[in-house]
């Protein structure tokens, strides 16, 4: 039995399952995405995708590969669905990334590359962090959950294990359970005042 295609239909799997409830939330209004991040979360899972798979990641690329479309369809829905508590804060993050967008293209380096994506995407999760924070019900942390698991499954899927293969896939997980760890925390201390 080839592990590496298990755990990659497994890390897949948990990430299209994890984003079934997203996508119902965000339906009912209840769960407002955040265009900003998803537009940037959108282009680095593409671009991602591509230096894992001409890195050799093999299978363990497949789940990045998913979330690349999964991001595009969500950065879509985020036109009519998407929060409108957007500040200053959140467009320098926006500018940010897109700088360092643009110092990715300059670099042709795969290693270099995908520390600089890398950092572009936890530039991407501040602003989607800082309204979970103000409205910690906007968010459903059960994609974050699922997402960070699914990680995991592709980090033990990848064929070639390196600092190129492995370090996005690291920083997504970290950030997803980071995400999860705030939104728990706002929603107790919330809870706990009422």
């Amino acid at each position: 039995m080839n592990f590496s295609i298990l755990f990659a239909t497994t890390a897949a799997l948990l990430g299209i399952v994890g984003v079934i409830p997203y996508l119902r939330d965000i339906f009912r209004r209840k769960t407002t995405p955040h265009i900003y991040t998803w537009f940037i979360w959108m282009t680095l899972q593409a671009t991602g995708f591509s230096l894992m798979v001409s890195e050799g990641a093999g299978a363990g690329a497949l789940s990045t590969g998913i979330w690349a479309g999964i991001n595009a369809f969500i950065f879509v829905l985020s036109f009519k669905y998407g929060t409108t508590n957007i500040r200053v804060f959140d467009t320098v993050c926006l500018i940010g990334a897109l700088l360092a967008t643009a110092l990715w293209f300059l670099l042709h380096d795969a290693l270099l590359s995908i520390i600089v994506v890398s950092v572009i995407d936890v530039l991407a999760y501040i602003p989607t962090f800082r309204k979970a924070y103000v409205e910690p019900y906007s968010e459903t942390i059960s994609m974050y959950i699922l997402g960070g698991i699914s990680c995991i499954f592709s980090l033990l899927a990848l064929s070639t294990f390196s600092v190129t293969t492995s370090l996005y896939l690291i920083v997504v997980c970290v950030s997803n359970f980071a995400g999860v760890g705030l939104v728990w925390f706002r929603r107790r201390g919330l809870y706990l005042r009422k």
